[in-house]
């Protein structure tokens, strides 16, 4: 319905389906803030190596010219541009790697083909203007001057502290002026990442709270979704009803092998096989409760399977055991006082008909 309100969470499908049209919750400064903290401990980890990597080239380089070994331009450049990818590279391969930890940090590289699908409406000069006037277009610029002013603020009194050192640094020796620069360096680095870090924190959070609220769903299209994931309920519960009587028959078929049939006498039937020859312990062929109960018991008469009344004994099988497993060990001497009572009926009863047989045999007048 049109104006039902959204107040169902968003499912896993809706979710991977927003992924693929490249809707993730991302704050852009954090890899940024990453970056730049990353960077300026770096710089004051590595401050000293990188001034002797400059200072052993401008040696070289001097005493090559001195010497005369310099011949030409090219080989003075090939020189210089050695040394600074030698200084470069470390730090800038160490951005790359916070740069793609922060971006792995939220959701990861993400490809949507969907996102780059033909829209003509983008290639219409009064929608673009529109789009960067209007207040969704005002708004990344307005949440990227709230930091920057922070950060403005910060080189400022940093500056009017070091004003008098600025005055006074013609003054001051190389090494020593170096170091104050780089220090100057370091601390509006990690103060400045440190703003950042905090705003895309902010950033995030209000993104994922918006983000979250543009997924909900109405019941109804939760319902939908699972109809077309899932089919329609009334389907899988019929398949699920016609797999179940399938199970029942496959149980009941089972009953023709089983030694002897456990009954509470009414409620509770479970069917036992048990081969001392084949199996370390009995095993439940079928079990049931109710109607079913009565089925096991109709099977156990029609195969002469013998029916033993023992509630205690049919209620524990049927609860603690599942169909196709051998019962537990602290149900052995119960079982087994069954299974002896029926080998004895059995004997006896064999024994019987033997000796009615072999009367029957004794009384028959002899031929001729």
């Amino acid at each position: 319905m049109a104006g039902e309100d959204r107040t169902q969470r968003a499912t896993a499908r809706r979710r991977e389906q927003a992924r693929e049209r490249g809707q993730i919750v991302r704050s852009r400064e954090l890899p940024a803030a990453l970056t730049l903290l990353g960077v300026a401990m770096l710089m004051r980890w590595g401050q000293s190596g990188w001034i002797s990597v400059w200072r052993d080239l401008f040696r070289h380089l001097l005493t090559a010219v001195s010497h005369g070994e310099i011949a030409s331009l090219a080989l003075l450049m090939n020189l210089t541009a050695g040394n600074a990818v030698r200084w470069a590279a470390p730090p800038l391969v160490f951005a790359w790697c916070v740069s793609a930890f922060g971006l792995m940090a939220q959701g990861g590289f993400l490809f949507a083909p969907q996102a780059f699908g033909l829209n003509w409406e983008r290639f219409n000069p009064a929608n673009n203007v529109g789009r960067i006037f209007s207040l969704a277009g005002l708004s990344p610029l307005l949440k990227s001057l709230i930091p920057l002013s922070i950060v403005l603020y910060l080189f400022a009194a940093i500056l009017m502290r070091e004003w008098a050192h600025i005055l006074n640094s013609s003054h001051m020796a190389l090494p020593a002026a170096l170091a104050w620069l780089f220090g100057i360096l370091y601390e509006l680095s990690w103060k400045a990442g440190l703003v950042l870090l905090f705003w895309s924190g902010l950033d995030y959070g209000i993104q994922y709270w918006n983000y979250e609220r543009s997924l909900r769903m109405t019941t109804q299209e939760v319902r939908d979704e699972a109809k077309d994931t899932q089919g329609n309920p009334a389907t899988r519960n019929r398949m699920r009803r016609r797999m179940r009587d399938v199970r029942r028959r496959l149980m009941l078929r089972q009953v023709a092998r089983a030694t002897v049939v456990i009954t509470n006498p009414e409620e509770y039937a479970v069917a036992l096989e048990y081969v001392p020859e084949k199996m370390p312990a009995p095993l439940v062929l079928a079990k049931g409760r109710g109607i079913l109960a009565q089925k096991i018991k109709r099977e156990a008469r029609w195969y002469e399977v013998p029916i033993v009344e023992n509630p205690p004994l049919a209620q524990a099988l049927y609860r603690t055991v599942e169909v196709g497993a051998t019962i537990p060990a602290k149900l052995y001497m119960a079982v087994a006082e069954v299974l002896a009572f029926i080998y004895r009926t059995q004997a006896r009863v064999r024994a019987e008909k033997e000796a009615r047989e072999s009367k029957a045999a004794g009384s028959q007048p002899p031929k001729g």
